[in-house]
């Protein structure tokens, strides 16, 4: 398992991430709004900018918790380190 550093700026990013959750589901369970005629419009539940705010959400916590940083694989680093023997 990786150990993850809990910079300030991930932990930021990680809280951030709860609280578009947390209004994603409070957009979600929202009741909609009467309509002119007094009668609500469907009844149902939903939204798409709920399903928006939830799909923001898991991109950030991802990138919060480090999901999204670039690690070389072996062959990578040799040729780095290669390349690097060529300039020195």
């Amino acid at each position: 398992m990786m150990g993850l550093s809990w910079d300030p700026i991930r932990l930021v990013e990680v809280v951030a991430a709860i609280m578009i959750l947390g209004a994603g589901i409070w957009l979600y369970r929202r009741k909609p709004a009467k309509g002119e005629d007094g009668a609500a419009d469907d009844g149902g539940y939903g939204s798409q900018g709920a399903v928006l705010l939830f799909v923001i959400a898991v991109i950030i916590a991802i990138h919060g918790l480090g999901g999204l940083n670039y690690h070389p694989s072996a062959s990578e680093l040799e040729m780095y380190q290669g390349m690097q023997e060529m300039t020195h």
